[in-house]
């Protein structure tokens, strides 16, 4: 089955999520719901680690796709991750995929994100405008911390904004405004991982089902037990890393989005979704500092960038 393929995101006011997955929960102790002969168990909306993966609508066009919690009437805030082969930027027409050589999403794009962090956690003036591609994209930014690469923030939109003020946006807004975590340190810097991912290739799925675990993501709304539209949404490797089926990476996204009646078949074919893809990159501080020691004074680890990788 093939749903109707969109270039780009529904129009919609610009909406912000964060949808990064956690460390694998245990899907034990939770809500069991049964789907024809296949019974599955997801996380209660209260159970652990996943209720950071609450989602829902506001006024303030953020929202919440998979790593961050946000309360009724704030905005849904969204993050991604990898997938293998490259997207169609949304400027392609009819979403034509283009090669692996040829991806949009490059690694200066995250130590753009760190010049900009960096510029606001030391009080210096913020970076001039990289020479990356400036089309527009849906993006998210996602910072993790440690060896163990614990997630500290992940915000992202999905409305097309340009790359420059996108990335400029939302690098501090993921690492300063995540509700879920104390804002962003001078002293955690060293210990920083980025990503940066766009979302490409959004297309009206047929039912619940119309995706493809590890390839897509998805993005659902639905009616809750209040009568309520709400939103959530998980990157493409969310249900992969967890190992979880189409059923249970559905009844864990709709707990995400805050319904907390019990999940029958026959509601989950109420669900309006839409699958998406996306590119993704990441590099550490260490790799970052790196590709910026000639920027730095006397390869100082805190002297400010002095800019000349910019045009």
């Amino acid at each position: 089955r093939m749903g109707k393929r969109r270039c780009v995101p529904p129009l919609e006011p610009k909406l912000a999520a964060g949808c990064c997955g956690v460390k694998k929960p245990k899907l034990s102790g939770s809500g069991t719901h049964s789907h024809g002969n296949q019974t599955t168990t997801v996380p209660s909306s209260s159970s652990g680690p996943l209720q950071n993966h609450q989602h829902t609508d506001g006024n303030n066009g953020r929202e919440n796709v998979s790593d961050l919690t946000l309360g009724p009437g704030n905005s849904p805030i969204t993050r991604m991750n990898p997938t293998s082969g490259a997207l169609s930027p949304l400027s392609r027409p009819n979403g034509t995929a283009n090669s692996t050589k040829n991806l949009v999403v490059t690694a200066e794009m995250c130590c753009y994100c760190f010049d900009v962090l960096y510029c606001h956690l030391y009080g210096f003036p913020q970076p001039r405008l990289p020479r990356f591609t400036n089309d527009p994209y849906p993006l998210f930014v996602t910072w993790k911390t440690g060896r163990d690469k614990r997630l500290r923030g992940c915000i992202g939109t999905f409305s097309a904004m340009n790359l420059h003020s996108g990335l400029r946006e939302y690098t501090l807004t993921s690492a300063l405004k995540d509700s879920r975590f104390p804002p962003l340190t001078r002293e955690e810097l060293p210990k920083l991982f980025c990503s940066v991912s766009l979302l490409t290739n959004f297309e009206d799925a047929s039912d619940y089902l119309d995706w493809e675990v590890g390839i897509h993501g998805i993005r659902i709304e639905f009616i809750n037990e209040k009568g309520v539209k709400r939103t959530a949404t998980y990157l493409p490797e969310v249900a992969k890393e967890q190992d979880w089926d189409q059923i249970q990476t559905i009844d864990s996204l709709l707990r995400k989005g805050g319904f907390k009646a019990p999940i029958t078949n026959d509601f989950r074919k109420t669900i309006k979704l839409t699958r998406y893809r996306s590119e993704k990159v990441t590099i550490s501080y260490a790799e970052y500092m790196a590709s910026r020691q000639h920027c730095f004074q006397n390869g100082a680890l805190h002297a400010p960038p002095l800019y000349n990788h910019y045009s």
